[in-house]
């Protein structure tokens, strides 16, 4: 009869309060494991994002030094806007016998990636980087009538300790 009574008893408050407690300091390590992970993961996607768009403007840059894209003259071949990179660009010269519109543009990229420490969702993806103008100096990065290169314009500092605009 005992042996059933305590089958039926549950737990006690110092089984539950022990439970909590565990769970409590199992949480407490790996809130900021997460944490870590989700930063290093956003790390992972800014350094893609930064390959895709500065592999557009060479891309950009090489079309319009071999002739295949209408530069004015003075200007230095990079593109104007980060759009640009999105838009399609008419070719110079390319005709083939088909004659579609396709083999007469040449699209860069689909869409422009977002830079993923922007915290501002509904601002375009054009204006979470900052843009360096060709004639800018290296360290002192301006923007101007071209984009040479971009940067992230998060202020806050990678988990290697540089930050991120200079990446």
């Amino acid at each position: 009869m005992t042996s059933r009574r305590a089958a039926l008893r549950g737990f006690t408050f110092i089984e539950l309060v022990i439970t909590l407690a565990l769970v409590g300091l199992l949480s407490m390590f790996a809130l900021p494991l997460y944490e870590m992970t989700a930063t290093r993961m956003k790390e992972s996607e800014l350094r893609q994002s930064l390959r895709t768009i500065r592999s557009g403007i060479d891309t950009y840059k090489a079309a319009t030094e071999s002739g295949r894209i209408a530069v004015e003259a003075g200007d230095s071949g990079y593109p104007p806007t980060l759009e640009k990179l999105t838009d399609p660009l008419e070719l110079i010269g390319k005709r083939d016998f088909s004659g579609t519109i396709a083999s007469q543009r040449l699209m860069i990229l689909r869409q422009l990636p977002r830079d993923p420490f922007s915290t501002e969702p509904d601002t375009p993806a054009a204006l979470t980087w900052n843009t360096r103008a060709y004639a800018s100096r290296s360290d002192d990065p301006q923007p101007g009538p071209d984009v040479f290169d971009i940067s992230s314009k998060s202020n806050r500092t990678a988990l290697d300790g540089t930050p991120y605009s200079s990446w």
